[in-house]
This record gives structure tokens, C-alpha cells and sequence, in this order.
């Protein structure tokens, strides 16, 4: 059994910052891609980042230079620092991460980390 867990979401003024943290934990032989979604009340979950095992890392257009993902591999831990937060990025995050546990590859969701912008 996998799980993921987020945490680090919060309240937070437009222009600042904060640092969200996804934990794997259960059976992993290894996490082979880690991505970061977000989705609001009537839209779609939309892709904001994500990083493979070899460090390559993509960001949607929306949050370039503002965001940042990275992996720690020996915490099997992911972490999406954002900056320069705008009311925008308002939204329940998720951690999405494909896992390869007991020889199989599955992809896995966390629970969401609400972030909120406002003054």
C-alpha cells in the first residue's frame, strides 16, 4: 500500500510564498515521475508541474519563474516551492506521482492541500 500526503498549503497575501511537501510512503521500489495539480470549484485539474526521476521538471506557462518543483529521492519526498503568488493560484493542490511498488507501475493521488491567496 502507497500513500501520498500533502502538506504546507495555508493562506497567504498575494506576493508571497509558500512550500508544498508530498510524502511517499508504503511499498516503493522507486517514484519514476512526480507532478504537482491544482483544480478550483467547476474547472478541470490542471497539470502545474512535474519532475522525473532524472530531474527533468516542467511547468505550466502560468506559474514559470514563479514555481519550482524538486524531488528529495532518499525522503521520497516532493516539494512544489511557489512564488510571487497571485489570487490566481488559489486552488486545492494535489500530488500525483507514478511508483513503481512489488514490480508494478501505479500512479497515486493525495489527498489536496488547499492554497489561498487573498488579502
Amino acid at each position: 500500500q502507497v500513500q501520498l500526503v500533502e502538506s504546507g498549503g495555508g493562506l497567504v497575501q498575494p506576493g508571497g510564498s509558500l512550500t508544498l511537501s508530498c510524502v511517499a510512503s508504503g511499498t516503493i521500489d522507486s517514484i519514476y515521475v512526480m507532478g504537482w495539480y491544482r483544480q478550483t470549484p467547476g474547472k478541470q485539474r490542471e497539470l502545474v508541474a512535474h519532475i522525473t526521476s532524472t530531474g527533468s521538471t516542467n511547468l505550466v506557462d502560468s506559474v514559470k519563474g514563479r514555481f519550482a518543483i524538486s524531488t528529495d529521492v532518499a525522503k521520497n519526498t516532493g516539494y512544489l516551492q511557489m512564488n510571487t503568488l497571485k489570487p490566481e493560484d488559489t486552488a486545492v493542490y494535489y500530488c500525483n506521482a507514478g511508483i513503481v511498488t512489488l514490480g508494478k507501475r501505479l500512479w497515486y493521488w493525495g489527498q489536496g492541500t488547499q492554497v489561498t491567496v487573498s488579502s
